[in-house]
């Protein structure tokens, strides 16, 4: 098993949700559940924060254009249904569920979509950022799956690689990687070529990105999966021969 993990930025007024967290810093949203099916999402969330947040957050969440995640900015017209379970102490319990139609798309259906049956999702919100955690399989198309996110939340929403790691308990730190996929060579490659990794920056992401005619995000996570191989590499071969030379 392999856990993913990357989080979402939202723009001001690009989701209700992220609007109310952002005016209230010390709230948060964490997933208790979150399943997904070709045609529905259903999921429990936990709020925690100051009444007055609180009563703004369940607003949102009972807007009509927010339908549990929908990527869309516009309404999509999907049947809804949201239930406070909880609201006393600071914290709100909010169930939501809704139906797809045509246009509806949304992160766990994109994932379903490309990763397959058996995923489990996990979400943390504060602020703009929304983090998302998917224990999936091995040898699922991560890179189709966050080309093709990158494609559905546009210029609105900022995307970043934290982390994809094996979820093996008898793995001893070390990584067998692959050979670097050919668009992360090139990337890295091109960020080299154009100075990304100079200092100071002779180039920013998001021009390096148009230079290459690529999403943002997508440049982003080549880089930082190539970085990752690369560090990974590193730190083992670093390892390997400072243990060599302690027996010696």
């Amino acid at each position: 098993m392999r856990e993913f993990v990357f989080t979402m930025e939202y723009d001001s007024g690009t989701n209700p949700v992220a609007d109310v967290l952002a005016t209230y810093p010390d709230t948060t949203i964490r997933s208790l559940s979150c399943h997904v099916t070709t045609d529905s999402l259903w999921r429990v969330d936990h709020a925690e924060g100051s009444a007055e947040a609180l009563a703004e957050l369940e607003d949102a969440y009972m807007t009509a254009d927010y339908f549990a995640d929908c990527l869309l900015r516009d309404d999509c017209g999907a049947d809804c249904e949201t239930q406070v379970l909880d609201r006393s102490n600071g914290t709100l319990v909010v169930y939501t569920y809704w139906e797809r139609t045509a246009v509806c798309t949304s992160v766990p259906h994109i994932a379903l979509e490309y990763l397959g049956d058996g995923l489990l999702f996990e979400t943390y919100r504060d602020g703009r950022s929304y983090r998302w955690r998917i224990v999936l399989g091995q040898g699922e198309p991560i890179h189709d799956f966050f080309d093709a996110l990158s494609d559905e939340v546009g210029e609105c929403t900022g995307i970043d690689v934290l982390r994809l790691t094996e979820l093996d308990p008898d793995r001893n730190g070390t990584d067998h990687e692959e050979p670097l996929p050919a668009e992360q060579q090139a990337a890295l490659q091109a960020a080299v070529d154009h100075g990304y990794y100079e200092t100071p920056r002779r180039i920013e992401l998001s021009a390096l990105a148009e230079t290459l005619e690529i999403p943002r995000s997508t440049l982003s996570y080549r880089l930082r999966r190539a970085e990752a191989v690369l560090a990974t590499a590193f730190v083992d071969t670093e390892a390997s021969i400072e243990s060599i030379v302690t027996r010696l």
